[in-house]
């Protein structure tokens, strides 16, 4: 019992060795996408979501492709819109491209134990409201972009720190920010199970979105 009890600490202690820096983003229910009344501008295929991932050991870092989205501009500022996550394109960033831990980092991550990628392909941001941030303390944050992301069949609500350019012809958008894997069911062999408790909930999420008026 003992032995159990000090294995249980261990996990929770490794949990809490968070190498995330990025800051959490708000996480609310589902809410109604803005209206998309306006200027089209669309999702450019040089667009990609960051995402680092870590645990006590270290982290693990990589991308995903954006596979379409659009996004609207009225006024000469950002509204509405949305965007397509190709879940299935995930790459590491941080291991040799020719090894083996490369392929099998990967091959864990799309996996059930994970994005599921043969269910779940497919990732959505959808925005549901744009303020201009008002916060100097949020030093080079123009916006909250808040939006539905929706991974794999959940969907939540997230408030998201972001810088937004925009001009007649293109928009620029860039966040940095963290959510909980967990509240999207994102479990290594579920959420009760210490394997994944020494895993941290909190992944960071790196925006860099360009869009094109059409």
């Amino acid at each position: 019992m003992k032995k159990i009890a000090f294995l249980a600490l261990a996990a929770i202690t490794f949990a809490s060795c968070n190498n995330n820096t990025e800051p959490k983003a708000e996480t609310t229910e589902k809410q109604a996408a803005a209206a998309t009344d306006g200027t089209a501008y669309t999702v450019d295929s040089t667009s990609k979501v960051g995402w680092v991932g870590s645990k006590p050991t270290g982290t693990h870092s990589g991308t995903f492709k954006v596979k379409e989205g659009a996004l609207t501009v009225k006024d000469g500022a950002l509204t509405a819109g949305s965007f397509i996550i190709d879940v299935a394109s995930l790459n590491n960033e941080d291991l040799a491209a020719d090894a083996e831990s490369k392929a099998k980092l990967e091959g864990h991550l799309k996996s059930p134990d994970f994005f599921d990628v043969a269910k779940y392909p497919t990732a959505k941001f959808e925005i549901t409201g744009v303020e201009v941030n008002t916060d100097t303390t949020k030093v080079g944050i123009t916006h909250i972009i808040k939006g539905n992301l929706t991974l794999k069949d959940s969907t939540k609500n997230v408030a998201v720190p972001a810088k937004v350019t925009v001009d007649a012809k293109t928009l620029a958008a860039t966040a940095s920010f963290s959510i909980d894997r967990t509240l999207w069911g994102i479990n290594y062999k579920g959420p009760n199970n210490p394997q994944d408790w020494v895993i941290s909930k909190e992944v960071a999420i790196k925006l860099n979105i360009t869009a094109t008026a059409k």
